[in-house]
């Protein structure tokens, strides 16, 4: 199936984590505490712990801090409770965006959002504005040059939901949450790595936007991803690279 052209967003996704790896790992941590909480320290049992975790590892986390935090969080040690909060709101043109954050501080962190949001040309929305405009499920992406026909046939027998080509040639395999690691491990078992492999918030349709409109909405996501209690933006936006 086509798809809109999505590799230079990811590259340049990419980049700015490579641009910014310290406050990697505190993300991670965080997410690596909240699920550890969540669902008990045990990885064969708790999905959510194991992606945090496979995370921390692609980020070159040392395996003793891994464990600490697993342990810090399941243990009786004392720490910092973070809890989840969503926020919804529009960028440039009415592109949609949700902004997921891990915070200790409800008032600081959403102040923080708004601000980002008024400063740079969008505007805050109330809870389910945009989100209705998503879909939760695991996404992996190869990059162009990647045999197309091998991962149809992988991901599909493996129990994905859809595969899609880019008009650049990145291919896109969509599935659903519960199948996305099963999906994952089938694809790499045959030899074929992602570039891109996670849970997401994935838009049912996108807003193109060029010139200047690209720009400032590039801009207010790059604001967006920079606060500090932010884990994950996501947006339905095709940015003009």
């Amino acid at each position: 199936m086509a798809g809109h052209s999505k590799w230079a967003n990811i590259q340049h996704r990419k980049g700015r984590q490579d641009e910014k790896r310290g406050k990697i790992w505190t993300r991670i941590i965080r997410e690596i505490t909240v699920a550890a909480r969540a669902g008990g320290g045990d990885l064969s049992a708790n999905p959510r712990l194991r992606l945090a975790v496979e995370k921390a590892k692609a980020a070159n986390m040392p395996a003793d801090r891994i464990k600490y935090n697993i342990d810090k969080a399941t243990g009786n040690a004392e720490g910092v409770n973070y809890e989840e909060i969503r926020y919804e709101g529009y960028g440039i043109a009415g592109a949609a965006i949700i902004v997921d954050t891990m915070t200790d501080n409800r008032v600081r962190t959403v102040a923080e959002v708004r601000h980002a949001f008024s400063k740079h040309g969008g505007n805050m929305g109330t809870e389910g504005s945009v989100a209705f405009q998503f879909k939760h499920c695991g996404q992996l992406i190869f990059a162009p040059g990647t045999s197309e026909d091998r991962v149809m046939e992988v991901a599909l027998e493996a129990g994905a939901d859809d595969v899609v080509t880019g008009d650049d040639g990145a291919i896109e395999v969509l599935t659903a949450y519960a199948d996305f690691e099963a999906v994952k491990n089938a694809l790499e078992a045959a030899g074929l790595k992602p570039e891109v492999a996670e849970v997401t918030m994935r838009p049912e349709n996108t807003i193109e936007l060029t010139g200047e409109d690209a720009a400032r909405m590039q801009k207010l996501l790059d604001i967006l991803e920079d606060l500090d209690d932010v884990q994950d933006v996501f947006h339905n936006a095709s940015i003009d690279a």
